[in-house]
């Protein structure tokens, strides 16, 4: 297994400022490159990373180009050039989102402004979170810092009440989620995922590296971290197991269901509902969910 850490880089970010890998920890596009060029070596069955002789040869383009691209050097880039890079390298959706995102400058919709001309909207957005029953229902930014949850949010997991609650350092800091997140760690490769995906496009948010540096904190994150460059956009009907005793007696599945407002760019409201999986027995014997 290739890790990210074994390839050091220097770059220039969309700033114009230069970075090191050590100062991102395998965001810049030199080092999700190079990571993927491992990775795609790894898939093959060959042990080490394809060259980049091979990656410019898949995608046809001359290696010279390549090897620019991968040394942070500024190249002419065109759709479709990134399109059969992504084959090339083979790639899924996820990382192509990211591929684009980095290859044409890191730009991101700008931040909704919650104190001012957004505010209005956000706070609609809150009530219809809060007036929501049954399910756990729940709105977060893009640092997942939790704003607006629902009564049945709380009643499954206390810790929203909490100031600051943020749902990543409470998921991979806290030693509670270790029990009710049934199978912590593949839960764990989803939200770093996930965190790696916006900080591609946020390399130099401080709210999210400081995130970042937290989790990176904890041995187990910093090891999956380090394992690949696995990025993970919104995870949209991501199922996974919750073990919560006093909601239910047995351990049971959710699917989460992610809606991106148009009008609040990186806000994302969250549903978590019971697993397809015997659907009906499940809407029934949560019925009983505590609304306080």
């Amino acid at each position: 297994m290739f890790s990210i850490k074994d390839f050091p880089v220097t770059a220039v970010d969309p700033s114009g400022e230069m970075v090191t890998g050590s100062d991102l920890k395998g965001i810049l596009l030199p080092d999700l490159l190079r990571a993927w060029r491992a990775e795609a070596g790894s898939r093959s069955g060959r042990g080490k990373p394809l060259s980049q002789k091979e990656i410019a040869r898949r995608a046809g383009v001359s290696e010279r180009w390549y090897r620019n691209l991968e040394g942070g050097q500024p190249v002419s880039l065109a759709g479709d050039v990134l399109e059969r890079l992504g084959s090339a390298l083979t790639l899924g959706p996820d990382e192509r989102m990211v591929l684009y995102t980095r290859a044409y400058g890191g730009a991101t919709p700008p931040e909704p402004n919650i104190e001012g001309s957004d505010a209005d909207a956000l706070r609609a957005l809150a009530h219809l979170v809060e007036a929501a029953e049954k399910f756990p229902h729940y709105l977060i930014d893009h640092t997942w810092d939790v704003i607006a949850h629902n009564p049945a949010m709380a009643a499954w997991f206390p810790w929203v009440r909490e100031p600051s609650a943020n749902l990543l350092r409470w998921a991979l800091t806290s030693p509670e989620a270790r029990t009710q997140l049934v199978d912590w760690r593949r839960n764990a490769e989803v939200y770093l995922g996930q965190l790696r995906f916006a900080l591609a496009g946020r390399p130099k948010d401080a709210a999210l590296r400081g995130l970042l540096d937290e989790l990176l904190a904890v041995p187990e994150c910093l090891e999956i971290w380090d394992e690949g460059p696995r990025v993970v956009a919104h995870q949209q009907r991501h199922r996974f197991r919750l073990e919560l005793p006093r909601i239910r007696p047995e351990p049971f599945a959710v699917t989460s269901q992610v809606l991106l407002p148009a009008y609040l760019p990186g806000i994302r409201y969250v549903v978590l509902v019971p697993s397809e999986d015997g659907a009906d027995d499940a809407t029934e014997e949560f019925k009983g969910v505590p609304s306080t």
